[in-house]
């Protein structure tokens, strides 16, 4: 009888699990991806550089995406100055590419790509390693390279979903060798 009993419960449990609809998982939050509208305008020979380098960030991160337009959230300049950035809230400021900078044999799209970067919520950390799009002029005219690297991208992502980004807003960002040595 208790062999019957047992047959009978592992049956029952057999056809409980071949019966089940499986338990459908959660989708991850995911924050909404924000759109953020440049105007290059007024870049003069940069113009090429800052687009490419909008799209080097749209490649790059989840969170945010960059198409150029007005009424812009920041805007590009060019002047012959250093290159800096005034980031007045995430997502939004002033770019200069300066031309002091590609003169000296600085590379016009890796300028961009870190200027952009200010404005995403990203502050210099000037490293010297040509890896570190944020490490800036103290990477030297050597380096071209105009890629965030890992941390880069996931730090823009986390800023765009909603975590306080380390940069300071309404402080202008020179980067110039000069500032690199401060």
């Amino acid at each position: 009888m208790l062999r019957i009993i047992r047959s009978a419960l592992a049956i029952a449990l057999g056809l409980t699990f071949l019966t089940a609809v499986p338990a459908q998982a959660e989708p991850a939050p995911s924050a909404a991806v924000r759109t953020l509208r440049y105007d290059a305008s007024r870049a003069a020979e940069f113009r090429a550089a800052v687009d490419q380098a909008a799209q080097i960030w749209n490649a790059s991160v989840t969170n945010v995406r960059l198409v150029p337009g007005t009424p812009a959230d920041f805007v590009v300049l060019a002047d012959n100055g250093w290159p800096r950035a005034l980031p007045t809230r995430l997502g939004r400021g002033t770019i200069w590419i300066g031309r002091q900078a590609t003169s000296q044999g600085y590379n016009a799209l890796r300028i961009s790509t870190h200027e952009i970067g200010h404005i995403l919520g990203l502050p210099d950390r000037r490293t010297g390693r040509c890896t570190d799009l944020m490490s800036g002029s103290s990477a030297g005219v050597s380096c071209t390279n105009p890629y965030p690297n890992a941390a880069e991208k996931a730090e823009v992502d986390r800023n765009f979903a909603g975590f306080a980004p380390p940069v300071d807003f309404g402080e202008l960002h020179i980067d110039s060798p000069e500032a690199a040595t401060r």
